[in-house]
C-alpha cells in the first residue's frame, strides 16, 4: 500500500498521547512508514510503545533530526506548549504547523513557532477508533494545497469540519471535543439506573450500549430532527413521557446547556492562561 499524494513525506509528532496514536496509526494503516514519522515523547514507556507497533522514530527531546519534517503536529497540552514549542520550533520553522492543544490561539502560536502557516485542529477521542470528528481553522498562510494536505492527515480518524472563524474552535472545543466524556457520563448513569433496577451490570451495559448506538445511528440516518424522532417514542402518559417529564422538571435540557457553555468559556480562559508567553 502507497500513502496518498497529498500527505506529506515526512512528519514530526511533538508528543506522543492519545492524539499522537491516533493520527499515526491511521498515517501507517493509509502506507507511510514508521521512517516517515518522528516522535518527540519525554516518557520512554510511551517511546517504546509506539516504536514497537508503528516502527517510528522517537525521540526523548526535540532536536536536528527534525529538520526535514514536512508537517509538524503539535501533540502537548496546552500548559506545557510554550515549553516544547522553545524547544522544538527553532528545527521545524520551516514546516506546516497543526496543532490539537486545546485554547492556544493561532496568534499565539505565530508568535511561538515564529510562522504563519498554522492548523489548528479540534478532535475528540473517537478519533482511536477511527469514529472521531475534528474541526480545522487555518491561518490565511495556508495554502488550499496544505489545507488538503491536513484534511489527509486527518481523514483517517473521522471527518472534519472547516471553520472560517477561529473562535468558533471553542464552541467545537465544548460539543464534540469535550462531548465524549458527556455521553459517557449518560452512560453511567444508564448502566447504574439499569442495575438499580435489578438488572444484571453487564446487562445493563449491553442494554444502555446498544441503545446509545442505535440511537445515534437512526438519527444520523433519518432526515428528520431529534426532537421528532424524540416525539415519536414519547406517548402522552407513557412510560417515556413520564421519564422526559422527570427530566423536564430538573431542567435538565438547561443545566446540559449550560455545562457546555461551561466548557466553551474554559477553552477561552485557556488561551488567555497558558498563551500570554
Amino acid at each position: 500500500m502507497t500513502s496518498p499524494t497529498n500527505i506529506p513525506r515526512s512528519i514530526a509528532f511533538i508528543g506522543g498521547g492519545n492524539m499522537a496514536t491516533a493520527l499515526i496509526g491511521g498515517l501507517c494503516r493509509q502506507g507511510m512508514t514508521g521512517q516517515q514519522i518522528w516522535v518527540v515523547e519525554p516518557q520512554p514507556e510511551q517511546r517504546e510503545r509506539l516504536q514497537s507497533q508503528w516502527g517510528v522514530q522517537t525521540l526523548g527531546s526535540a532536536g536536528a533530526e527534525l529538520a526535514g519534517c514536512e508537517l509538524v503536529v503539535w501533540a502537548v497540552k496546552p500548559q506545557i506548549f510554550a515549553q516544547a514549542a522553545e524547544q522544538a520550533g527553532p528545527h521545524v520553522r520551516s514546516a506546516l504547523q497543526l496543532s490539537v492543544a486545546a485554547g492556544i490561539g493561532t496568534d499565539t502560536l505565530a508568535r511561538w513557532l515564529s510562522s504563519e502557516r498554522i492548523v489548528r485542529a479540534m478532535p475528540n477521542t473517537p478519533a482511536l477508533i477511527g469514529r472521531g470528528i475534528t474541526g480545522l481553522y487555518a491561518r490565511p498562510a495556508v495554502s488550499s494545497a496544505e489545507r488538503e494536505s491536513i484534511a489527509a492527515v486527518i481523514a483517517p480518524t473521522g471527518p472534519a469540519l472547516w471553520l472560517e472563524r477561529e473562535e468558533l474552535l471553542d464552541a467545537v472545543t465544548a460539543l464534540s471535543g469535550s462531548g465524549p466524556a458527556y455521553v459517557f457520563y449518560f452512560l453511567e448513569a444508564m448502566i447504574e439506573a439499569g442495575t438499580d433496577m435489578g438488572l444484571a451490570p453487564e446487562q445493563s451495559r449491553q442494554l444502555a450500549l446498544a441503545t446509545f448506538g442505535g440511537a445515534c445511528a437512526l438519527a444520523g440516518d433519518s432526515p428528520e430532527s431529534p426532537a421528532v424522532l424524540r416525539e415519536r417514542v414519547t406517548s402522552k402518559g407513557g412510560t417515556t413521557y413520564a421519564a422526559l417529564s422527570a427530566m423536564q422538571a430538573a431542567d435538565m435540557k438547561e443545566h446540559f446547556m449550560a455545562a457546555i457553555r461551561a466548557a466553551q468559556a474554559r477553552a477561552q480562559e485557556l488561551g488567555q492562561e497558558f498563551g500570554r508567553s
